[in-house]
């Protein structure tokens, strides 16, 4: 399995962001990367409110949060977001989160398809009775990356899990979508993978969440995002074609109905050292 990414894709503004909040990437231990692709740690101390925006993945998340003004810390388990994720930041706070593989999350959770998570957020316990407020508190207090690390990897070793060979088959299709910019086309794509349309429907939602063209069309978004953000000199109508699109505005309307702005709004923001969102 491939080590965490150190890149930003699939956050919007991720300037305005890491300049707010310390964020970091760990491994999980390695009896859990066959589910987990990294763990997320977010510390901030901020004078102001501020809005972090997410072009999601097509992974479920796991999180141990504490918003110190509000209360004791909690978990919470976040299915797909369909549309863009959004969460307000307020004065000081931590979380930790457990980013699953697509395919990931199933085998903690077999009673259930994926799908039933997507596009919702509920308290950890109605999925993992284990996650109590003191496991909460564990996890998410102590002041070192070292110790939260320990404690997420002690949390998720102890909870039971069926592997599922069809389980590693989503992750494996996932991955192959998100690395291939020639998979454009879900019946292409079936057929290369010796699926009909109809059976590779039915795995990704009972074990990703979301279908195959949501997955094509997110990674090209999140392609365009990462241009968007980190080049001035796009030539949009290319990007369209090497992503797939029928033409430029196909792309502007994904891209706007996703992230809330136009791309050449957005780039200009980002150039500027603004927040698009």
């Amino acid at each position: 399995m491939e080590a965490p990414r150190h890149d930003t894709r699939g956050i919007v503004d991720p300037s305005g962001l890491l300049n707010r909040v310390r964020f970091r990437r760990h491994e999980p231990a390695e009896p859990l990367r066959r589910y987990v692709e990294w763990y997320w740690l977010i510390d901030w101390d901020l004078p102001a409110p501020y809005a972090s925006h997410i072009v999601p993945h097509p992974a479920v998340n796991l999180t141990f949060q504490w918003d110190e003004a509000e209360g004791e810390p909690y978990a919470e388990v976040t299915g797909v977001a369909l549309g863009l994720y959004t969460r307000k930041l307020t004065g000081r706070g931590r979380v930790c989160g457990v980013k699953f593989r697509p395919g990931g999350f199933r085998p903690y959770a077999p009673e259930a398809p994926v799908s039933r998570w997507t596009g919702r957020a509920l308290p950890a316990d109605e999925v993992f009775p284990q996650a109590a407020s003191d496991t909460a508190r564990a996890i998410v207090t102590p002041t070192d990356d070292h110790t939260r690390v320990a404690a997420l990897d002690a949390f998720l070793l102890a909870l039971p899990r069926t592997p599922d060979p069809q389980a590693d088959l989503a992750t494996a299709l996932v991955q192959h979508i998100r690395t291939d910019r020639t998979v454009r086309r879900v019946g292409d794509f079936a057929r290369a993978q010796g699926l009909s349309v109809r059976a590779l429907q039915r795995l990704f939602s009972t074990y990703v969440g979301v279908s195959p063209k949501w997955c094509i069309l997110r990674y090209r978004i999140h392609e365009a995002l990462e241009h968007a953000g980190t080049r001035t000199d796009v030539d949009w109508a290319t990007l369209a074609a090497e992503l797939g699109y029928a033409d430029q505005a196909h792309l502007v309307r994904d891209f706007t109905a996703t992230v809330g702005v136009p791309p050449t709004a957005y780039a200009a923001e980002a150039a500027a050292g603004g927040s698009a969102g």
